[in-house]
């Protein structure tokens, strides 16, 4: 790798991780948010909605327009703005002006992260250079989302809940001064023009998905607003594929999805998202409810899982190597299956931490080689007229199983509470093992699939010529 090369990495993994850690970094101080700026205790799930749903819905549209207009450009402009709702955020006195500095990461995570992530693979020939670079930049994306439930317990208990957002201020700038030396330009040769009833139908989906999957994990899965929001998601989407087979310039060439590579790898990706992020959910609720650890106590409590997710990103190329993608996904869920399924036998013995700590280290590991072989598998081997559409549904995936995973798992979690009429230790912890076998299970299926479907992609032309290192 050379040094202009270590540079741009060190640039796009930055914006990334930041991006990663803005997902869970406010979840431990939503009670002290909320009394500060007068959040009802009923509303403060929107703290980090409003995030969620922007993040996940516009991805795949802003990572279009950044193949369009440039994905430098649209890389800094995220990060302008990035920066400038995380000073907003810092200073915000009431409910609203806290809602719109929300939005505003949410969308500069939408901007960000595809265009980041089709820079670096312009910076970064396929092979194992590639690898190593997609494998750090899974590590920390996933290492991101453990470590800003740490940060954010630091931050409020040490200083301020503000500083979860003024942190942010300092990254943006140092990026933004250094993103014009260090990264090229890229962007397709040829012009195309955006498809607007396209990006439309399909954003307006994706929000409508999210949005229905966080509303059923607040009240129920059959909650009138619940099933609206599925069903009004089942008609822009059925649209938006109407929509893309008779578009001249669609959004996504629906041939796109025909590869096995780019459909069961984006898959992958999304259950891997999925069962990780929920799990650190359901023992969040564990070690406070059932051990009585504190908001900070749990989330130090995840610094091994943040370790593992490290290792995992650095094993992950060198597993493929040896291995090969299909192999890589499948082993690496079937040993995360194995380590989820252990926290079964977690009790309300305190020695219990023990397993958890050994369980969510190798879980961890094995979910970042997972992470590593699904972002290789799901953007390698591709024309570059399509790199950048495939690295925007590779990041949608991310989002979407970030956003997903909670939901699921809160609602499983919920239902169990429910039928045992009771919301103390002994009944959380049932709740918890439900949903942890439930995740084990979601594991297991996902090898399995992948396993049966996941085919070794056809040779295609040669990958876009690598811009930003000449």
């Amino acid at each position: 790798m050379t040094a202009k090369q270590r540079l741009i990495l060190i640039v796009l993994l930055t914006a990334s991780f930041t991006l990663a850690v803005d997902f869970s970094i406010l979840n431990v101080a939503l009670p002290t948010i909320g009394a500060d700026v007068g959040f009802g205790l009923e509303n403060l799930q929107w703290i980090a909605t409003a995030f969620s749903l922007c993040a996940a819905g516009l991805t795949l549209l802003f990572g279009r327009v950044a193949d369009l207009v440039g994905r430098r450009r649209m890389f800094m402009i995220g990060m302008v703005l990035l920066g400038a709702g995380s000073l907003l955020g810092g200073i915000a006195a009431d409910p609203l002006v806290l809602i719109v500095a929300r939005v505003a990461q949410g969308v500069a995570t939408a901007i960000v992260v595809p265009a980041a992530l089709s820079l670096l693979l312009s910076s970064f020939p396929e092979g194992k250079l590639r690898e190593k670079a997609l494998g750090l930049n899974g590590a920390l994306m996933a290492a991101g989302f453990t470590t800003g439930a740490i940060l954010g317990g630091l931050l409020t208990d040490l200083l301020n809940w503000r500083w979860a957002f003024l942190i942010n201020v300092p990254v943006a700038a140092a990026v933004l001064l250094l993103a014009p030396v260090v990264l090229a330009e890229s962007r397709p040769t040829e012009k195309t023009r955006l498809d607007v009833p396209g990006a439309v139908t399909v954003t307006l989906g994706l929000l409508t998905l999210v949005f229905g999957l966080t509303h059923a994990a607040e009240s129920s899965w059959t909650d009138s607003t619940t099933l609206g929001s599925f069903a009004a998601a089942i008609i822009f989407l059925a649209a938006f594929v109407a929509v893309e087979r008779r578009s001249a310039s669609p959004l996504v060439p629906l041939a796109i999805l025909k590869r096995s590579s780019v459909a069961w790898g984006n898959i992958a990706g999304i259950l891997a998202f999925v069962t990780e992020t929920s799990l650190v959910f359901l023992l969040t609720l564990y070690l406070q409810q059932v051990l009585g650890y504190t908001p900070l106590g749990a989330g130090l409590a995840f610094a091994v899982l943040g370790l593992g997710t490290v290792l995992g990103g650095v094993l992950g190329p060198k597993v493929i190597g040896r291995v090969g993608n299909n192999r890589a996904i499948v082993f690496g869920f079937i040993v995360q299956a194995i380590a989820t399924a252990s926290l079964v036998m977690l009790s309300n013995d305190p020695a219990a931490i023990v397993l958890l700590l050994v369980a969510t280290f190798v879980g961890g590991v094995a979910n970042l080689v997972v992470i590593v072989g699904f972002m290789v598998t799901a953007t390698s081997g591709l024309p570059g007229d399509e790199a950048g559409l495939a690295t925007g549904l590779a990041t949608m995936s991310q989002q979407i199983g970030i956003t997903m995973g909670i939901p699921i798992m809160s609602a499983i979690f919920t239902a169990q509470l429910v039928s045992l009429g009771s919301n103390d230790a002994p009944a959380v912890l049932t709740g918890v093992t439900l949903a942890i076998w439930v995740n084990a299970a979601l594991c297991l299926a996902t090898a399995l699939l992948v396993a049966l479907f996941l085919k070794k992609p056809a040779p295609t032309p040669a990958p876009e010529t690598v811009n930003a290192v000449k």
